[in-house]
């Protein structure tokens, strides 16, 4: 009457628990239009002062918050500095690496 089943290979048990998405990409897509994008700020003379004011005033192994534009938006970081390149033209906190023309805030 009840008849033996036979054991599913492990290879196929593993496809039954995976997730689905009928509309692959769908949510990243969505999380792309939500996004507003910002166009990027001019400094005014004396914005621009006090940016190169309080440039000056960073030193490495110090706690500093930067404002940055990056891809469309603007981002703060905070930590400590560990790299000041002039050459380079880069502002390191901690591991996030900072091109000096995008910087539009600093806080010593």
């Amino acid at each position: 009457m009840n008849k033996a089943r036979r054991k599913m290979p492990v290879s196929e048990r593993a496809k039954q628990f995976m997730p689905f998405a009928a509309l692959k990409g769908f949510s990243e897509a969505l999380l792309e239009k939500e996004k507003v994008i910002v166009p990027e700020k001019e400094l005014s003379e004396d914005m621009y002062a006090e940016l190169d004011r309080n440039y000056h005033r960073l030193e490495i192994g110090k706690r500093a918050e930067v404002v940055y534009y990056k891809e469309y938006e603007y981002l703060k970081v905070s930590g400590i500095v560990s790299r000041i390149d002039e050459n380079a033209r880069i502002l390191q906190i901690v591991n996030t690496k900072i091109p000096l023309d995008d910087i539009i805030d600093i806080s010593v």
